[in-house]
């Protein structure tokens, strides 16, 4: 549905895109994993049609979207950097949102309506915005970048300084949004996240794709093997295994096992085996 071929960006002498390639499948939620300053921002802002490239092809249903720019009508965006007016209230937030996308009339007011709903801002719709928290505020972000019913949904980073409650308020939103056949493409450098919501994710890093895959073939290809950790009679023993069960089978005919636990490989993991560094020291 999505895909991306050999594209560059560059920032005067800064390099952000190094020939990034990746396709994204219907219907999906699609996982831009990577440290701040990797390109992701730079790679959905090219997707969305707010900022050129310098070479390269991005296709959406097999069109250019340089060829076709109406196409990018049919996404909607979640900025990392939030995109309210403090001063109005909801609602008329989310409508100024849909105006810019051509709703009008009770189609509009509908359209607001589902938006706050969806997100379940429906009781502060006439409440400024100024005076919501900042799990309300990145809400309110998403129900402006649906208003409009998009095929496509770009979220970047979306939910930077926001409490569990409201982290998990958005994860039941995205997922409600992928049920609905709705595509994502979703930024984040936290690693938890793209593990829990993924359907396949892209590492980058310094703007060259490291890996694509879903989050158990990245884990099978470029992790390290799970580590059983055993404390036996005869102290702490540690066993590098995909088999944990018959490792723990032969150590008890040998020794009394007082307890275990099984470290998993992860995708921080496999981000540290393919560039050399974690995601925090990035």
């Amino acid at each position: 549905m999505i895909q991306f071929i050999d594209v560059f960006k560059t920032y005067e002498d800064t390099a952000a895109l190094k020939g990034l390639s990746f396709r994204v499948n219907r219907g999906e939620i699609f996982g831009l994993l990577g440290p701040n300053g990797a390109g992701k921002t730079t790679t959905v802002h090219i997707l969305a049609g707010i900022l050129p490239f310098d070479r390269g092809v991005v296709l959406i249903h097999d069109k250019n979207i340089q060829d076709k720019p109406d196409i990018c009508k049919t996404i909607g965006i979640a900025p990392q950097a939030l995109s309210l007016y403090e001063n109005l209230t909801a609602e008329e937030n989310i409508a100024f949102f849909g105006r810019l996308f051509g709703l009008k009339g009770n189609v509009l007011k509908q359209s607001v309506r589902d938006a706050l709903d969806f997100v379940q801002l429906a009781a502060w719709a006439d409440k400024r915005v100024k005076k919501f928290s900042g799990g309300m505020k990145r809400r309110l972000n998403l129900a402006a970048a649906i208003v409009h019913h998009p095929e496509i949904l770009i979220l970047d980073e979306p939910t930077v300084g926001v409490d569990p409650q409201s982290r998990n308020a958005i994860f039941d939103n995205i997922r409600r949004l992928k049920d609905e056949g709705c595509t994502i493409v979703y930024t984040t450098h936290y690693m938890e996240e793209a593990q829990q919501l993924c359907d396949h994710v892209a590492i980058i890093d310094h703007g060259r794709l490291m890996a694509c895959g879903t989050v158990l073939e990245l884990i099978a290809r470029f992790g390290n093997q799970n580590v059983l950790v055993v404390e036996t009679e005869n102290g702490v023993k540690e066993f590098k295994t995909n088999d944990p069960l018959s490792v723990l089978e032969n150590l008890k005919e040998k020794e009394t096992i007082l307890n275990f636990r099984l470290e998993r490989s992860n995708l921080e993991q496999v981000f540290l085996n393919l560039t050399g560094h974690s995601l925090r020291d990035a």
